[in-house]
Parts: structure tokens; C-alpha cells; sequence
């Protein structure tokens, strides 16, 4: 009987498979309607360290179609390697308008935000954009958002992305890049389906004012979910949360499992945090690792490996509809998945997510933090760590 109620399980998530694709195809297939007015811009890309494409990733901030923006990159290190990227760049677009911030000053343990708030002042515009250093920027980027932006009610405006494994980092990137793609992606579409309105960090556009409505970065800089909390904030004004027309795709730079486990588990601490209940109903993307345990919980009985085939089937076609559709919206960097890497995406994704309900120290950019609900609070590094 245990094995039948899995086996259901089964059936559900490969349908959940099945209404992601349709709801990313749909997402595609969208107008691209163009702003009304171009006010002027600041992108901020807080860096650290280099990662792997980071200069390919910079240099397409350079490349928007967009009349008036500014650049502001933010290191805490002139030591720091991605400032020598960065310096390359400048010359090379020596027109662009861009500031460079080095600034040490930690303002609490989320490193990012602190990073942030020594930019801020640089920023010379109304309209600011905080992006990812790692993410690769279609060159409508900012036209999209700021079209977003100007529609009635709207705060904040973020933007859907996946994931881009670069090709010397082999099926750990892989597997990474399909989580983002194949599985974050249609999750974030089929939950704006369903009226949810979520700030995903790797963009965040908003004006200065709106920004000072919510508190400011400095009410954000003791939190692991600062992007959350600040989507709920801007929510709490009355506004609501729009999400571009764009596709933006960020490099997976993990080149081991373990750093990958590290990455995908601050991920999924970060929404346990916010979203206990959600969380735990996303196991129903992962249709593989409830088939695979109908097989073992029916002892390997005939049917189960029917459906475990047939589920194989729907994820492959699900995957491949994905891909199909992105490559229109996000051109050759939309990834392609690996069929046989599926199995082991499905079941390292629900391992990560019940381990969330235990595992208290998340690791983000070498710096252990201690996850208190949505706080961070920085650990005492042991020796080893």
C-alpha cells in the first residue's frame, strides 16, 4: 500500500513536470512590449572573487540597448581578482559611465549587502538594478525591467533565470544548471500562476525611494534572506512584484559536488527559513526519486519499473520542451541537460531539501553563517573549516 501512495506521488510530480514546461513555453511566447519612457539607470554588481565567464558575464552589462545607465562595481579588496576583470573592462569600453567602490567596511555578516550599501552612494540615479555579478544580460536587460517597473502599482520588478554550466567544470556543473533551469525556473512561473509574488535576488530593480520605504539596506545586512524580506517589505507598501520579460542566465561556477552541495543547501536553508510548507510540497517536482521509491518499496515489482520508465520519459520530455523554448528567449546559453544526469538531480534535490529541516550552518562565498530563521549570524571558524 506504501508503495502505491509513493507510486501516486510519482504520477503527480511527472504532471507537475508536465505543467512547468507548458508554463515556461507560455512565459516565452509572451510580448516583449518596450518602456514608455527611458529614465536613467544604475546597474549595482556587487563581485568577489573570480569566477569562472566572469569577464564574458561583465561585458554584457556593457552591451544593453538602453540610452543613460551607470555601472557601479563594488569589491571589499583591491587584492580582489575581480577588479583586475573589471579594470580590463573599463578600457575596453572606455565610453561606458562606470564607478569602481573599494570598500572594506563590513556592516553585519551578510557580505553582499555590506557590499551594497559602500556602493549606494556612487550610485548617480533614481532607478537602481542589483544584479549578480555571475549573470549574462540579454541586451534589451534593462528596457525590460524599466517597462515592468513603470506598470501601475508596481515596486519592485525581478527577473527568472537559468542556469549556464561552463564546459571545463564538467556534470557537477551540469547538475547544477539543470536544478536552476528545469526545476527553479518553471517552479518560480508556476507559482506566479498561482499568485505568488517572490523577489529572486539575482535581480532586484526598484527606485531610491522605495528603497528608503522599506527600511534600507542597513535593516537588511544581519539577514540570509535579504531578498526575501525585502520583496515582503515592498509587498507590506502595497505594491506588488513584477517579473520581467527577460530570461537572464548565470554561470554555475561549482566545480565539485561538495561546493555545489554547500551552494544548493544555502539555497534551500534560505526558503525553509521563508517557506516551510512550500518547500516541503516541492518535492512533487521530482518525479524520479518517488518512482525509484515505489521500485524499491514494491521490491523491484514489474509496474513500478513501468513507471519509473515512464516517469524517466516525461522528465526527459519535459527537460527537452525546457530547452526548446528557452533557446528563443535566451539564445545559445540556454543549456541543454544531460538525460542520465536526471535521476541523480531528482534524488540529490530531495535529500538537500529534507536535510534543510536539520542542517543550521549554510556556507556562502567561503564564510560559514549560522541560519537563525531569516537572520544570519556569522560562525566562529573551527580549525579545518
Amino acid at each position: 500500500m506504501l508503495a502505491e501512495v509513493v507510486a501516486f506521488l510519482a504520477v503527480l510530480a511527472g504532471m507537475q513536470c508536465l505543467a512547468g514546461w507548458i508554463a515556461v513555453a507560455c512565459f516565452v511566447a509572451r510580448p516583449h512590449p518596450a518602456p514608455m519612457e527611458y529614465p536613467p539607470v544604475t546597474m549595482l554588481k556587487p563581485l568577489c572573487g573570480a569566477e569562472p565567464l566572469l569577464e564574458e558575464a561583465l561585458a554584457s552589462c556593457f552591451g544593453q540597448v538602453y540610452p543613460t545607465f551607470q555601472i557601479v562595481f563594488g569589491v571589499r579588496d583591491e587584492a580582489d581578482p575581480a577588479l583586475a576583470v573589471v579594470r580590463r573592462l573599463q578600457a575596453r569600453f572606455a565610453e561606458c559611465d562606470i564607478a569602481i567602490v573599494v570598500d572594506p567596511t563590513l556592516h553585519g555578516p551578510n557580505r553582499k549587502v555590506s557590499n551594497l550599501i559602500n556602493m549606494l552612494p556612487s550610485a548617480r540615479y533614481d532607478a537602481l538594478v542589483i544584479s549578480d555579478s555571475d549573470l549574462h544580460l540579454s541586451p534589451h536587460y534593462l528596457g525590460r525591467l524599466v517597462a515592468e517597473l513603470e506598470k501601475s502599482g508596481t515596486g519592485l520588478v525581478t527577473a527568472a533565470y537559468v542556469g549556464l554550466p561552463p564546459a571545463e567544470l564538467g556534470w557537477r556543473a551540469k547538475l547544477g544548471a539543470t536544478q536552476i533551469t528545469h526545476n527553479f525556473m518553471p517552479g518560480v512561473l508556476l507559482s506566479r500562476a498561482l499568485r505568488r509574488q517572490d523577489c529572486l535576488g539575482s535581480t532586484t530593480m526598484l527606485h531610491r525611494d522605495t528603497l528608503a520605504r522599506t527600511g534600507g539596506l542597513h535593516t537588511l545586512v544581519h539577514l540570509l534572506a535579504e531578498d526575501n524580506v525585502l520583496g515582503q517589505r515592498v509587498r507590506d507598501l502595497g505594491l506588488s512584484i513584477g517579473l520581467a520579460d527577460t530570461v537572464v542566465v548565470a554561470t554555475v561556477p561549482e566545480p565539485s559536488l561538495r561546493a555545489l552541495w554547500h551552494h544548493e543547501m544555502r539555497w534551500t536553508r534560505t526558503i525553509r527559513a521563508s517557506a516551510p510548507l512550500a518547500l516541503a510540497a516541492s518535492t512533487l517536482q521530482y518525479p524520479l526519486f518517488w518512482a525509484a521509491m515505489a521500485c524499491a518499496l514494491s521490491g523491484g515489482a514489474f509496474w513500478s519499473i513501468a513507471l519509473y520508465g515512464g516517469s524517466w520519459a516525461v522528465r526527459v520530455a519535459s527537460v527537452m520542451g525546457i530547452d526548446s523554448a528557452l533557446c528563443r528567449k535566451a539564445g545559445r546559453l540556454a543549456p541543454s541537460a544531460a538525460a542520465w544526469l536526471l535521476p541523480v538531480r531528482d534524488i540529490l534535490s530531495v535529500v538537500e531539501i529534507g536535510a534543510s529541516y536539520w542542517i543550521e550552518d549554510v556556507t556562502w562565498r567561503g564564510h560559514k553563517m549560522k541560519a537563525n530563521g531569516i537572520a544570519a549570524n556569522p560562525v566562529v571558524p573551527q580549525m579545518g573549516s
